[in-house]
This record gives structure tokens, C-alpha cells and sequence, in this order.
């Protein structure tokens, strides 16, 4: 533990952590929080005596911080989605089932043509470029 805290490891990274130091001590990492909770209160204790953490521990914990809020924007994203395609989908319903009302009615149609009442005919007026004007349908 002094070694750890004292910054001079030998076996571990010398990270501030319990598996660290279980490495540390050459025991199983669950002896530590099991069995030993008092040497694990004892470290962290100690831990939070020192003050302030290394720069790596600080640098984890932005990048935990910023991750954080990249999972939250996701999440947000995520239920955007999911009511986009909810609202989608009933879009899809509404018009296949238009479709289908639209199809039926084709089929039993009888086959008549109805002329429009007016045709739109080109007519050249006094410019070069032709105007559009309407003419009764005969």
C-alpha cells in the first residue's frame, strides 16, 4: 500500500485502485473486498487523505464525463427515432390502406372516359412566346 501511495510501484501500473493494489500485495483481487474490507477501507481512506488524483486519474475522469454525455445525446437520439418511426409507420398503414381502398375502387370501375370540359390549347400572340388559353370542348 505504501509503495502505491508513495508512487514508487513494482508490480502494478500504480494506479489508485483496489485491483492495483492486490496486484501490488501478489493476492487475488477479491481477497481485498471480501475478505479484507478492512485493508480496502484503510487504502481508500488514505486515498482520499492525498488529495488530489494524478493526472491520468483526472484525464479517466473527464473522458468518463464526456462520455457520459455522449450516451445521453444518443439516448436522446435514440427516442426521436423511435417516435419517428412510430409516426412513420402509421403513415405507411394509413397509405397502404389508401392504396388498397384506391385499387379496389379501379377494379370494379366501369371503363368509362369522361372528356374534360375545356382543352388547353398553345396560341401565338403578338410576343414570340406562345400564351396558353382555353377553348370549349366541342
Amino acid at each position: 500500500m505504501d509503495r502505491i501511495l508513495g508512487g514508487a510501484p513494482e508490480r502494478s501500473d500504480g494506479a489508485m485502485t483496489i485491483v492495483a493494489l492486490a496486484i501490488e500485495a501478489g493476492v487475488p483481487r477479491n481477497a481485498l473486498t471480501q475478505r479484507h474490507t478492512d485493508l480496502k477501507a484503510e487504502f481508500y481512506q488514505r486515498v482520499k487523505e492525498r488529495g488530489a488524483g494524478s493526472e491520468d486519474e483526472e484525464r479517466l475522469r473527464a473522458t468518463i464525463r464526456e462520455l457520459r454525455k455522449g450516451a445521453a445525446a444518443t439516448r436522446r437520439d435514440l427516442a426521436r427515432a423511435r417516435a419517428d418511426i412510430k409516426a412513420l409507420v402509421r403513415a405507411v398503414n394509413q397509405l397502404t390502406t389508401e392504396n388498397h381502398q384506391l385499387r379496389e375502387a379501379q377494379a370494379t370501375r366501369d371503363r368509362v372516359v369522361v372528356p374534360f370540359p375545356a382543352t388547353i390549347q398553345p396560341s401565338r400572340g403578338p410576343s414570340s412566346s406562345p400564351t396558353w388559353t382555353t377553348t370549349p370542348a366541342p
